[in-house]
């Protein structure tokens, strides 16, 4: 059984930082080219990240230079590092997992950037 388990979603101040990671099971990590994906209230799901194995990491025009994206084949799991956090960041998260065959998504974790 496929399963992407995302953590680290949490409210946070203007400016500062998170890290989300996903956990993947029943999946060979490394076939798979990982995304994030983020969803605000009212607006369609987008981009924020995507790296296939073993090379850098894609980043949406809106975070880059913010937002680093790695991931650990080792341990089946991939990172989101939030910096510089903007209230338009809010949003919930999402993990995917994409072979070009099948793909995958985790049930999200809320990002709430507020004063």
């Amino acid at each position: 059984q496929v399963q992407l388990v995302e953590s680290g979603g949490d409210l946070v101040q203007p400016g500062g930082s998170l890290r989300l990671s996903c956990a993947t099971s029943g999946v060979i990590f490394r076939f798979y080219i990982m995304g994030w994906y983020r969803q605000a209230p009212g607006k369609q799901r987008e981009l924020v990240a995507r790296i296939p194995s073993g090379d850098t990491a894609n980043y949406a025009d809106s975070v880059k230079g913010r937002f680093t994206m790695s991931r650990d084949n080792a341990k089946n799991t991939v990172y989101l590092q939030m910096n510089s956090l903007k209230p338009e960041d809010t949003a919930v998260y999402y993990c995917n997992a994409d072979s070009s065959i099948k793909q995958y998504w985790g049930r999200g974790t809320q990002v709430t950037v507020s004063s």
